[in-house]
């Protein structure tokens, strides 16, 4: 009966944990989608983004892209696809950046 009693408690406590981790991607995945479609990156960033070709319309499909996965995420149907979308997002900034021959930015 103990037993029982631990995996309840150990199944309710990662479900917590769970849910902040699928808080924490929602937020960021908002804020740096948000920053890429109101253009409000630091200069550091918008540096990055020149040099890896990174032109103004494909950051802004990046951001809407981002700011879907914020959204897609919370949802348990669209939950894989949004992070399979977000994983093709950071692949194609390394890509860009390996092109570019900026390994600082990895």
């Amino acid at each position: 009966m103990e037993d029982l009693l631990l995996f309840s408690k150990t199944k309710n406590c990662m479900k917590i944990i769970s849910g902040i981790l699928i808080l924490i991607t929602a937020f960021l995945s908002f804020k740096h989608g948000w920053t890429a479609i109101t253009n409000n990156a630091s200069q550091q960033e918008a540096e990055m983004f020149t040099r890896i070709g990174i032109t103004r319309p494909l950051s802004l499909i990046t951001g809407i892209l981002s700011f879907s996965v914020g959204v897609m995420v919370l949802f348990p149907k669209t939950f894989f696809i949004g992070n399979v979308v977000n994983a093709v997002l950071i692949l194609l900034i390394m890509a860009l950046s390996l092109k570019a021959g900026n390994m600082k930015t990895l």
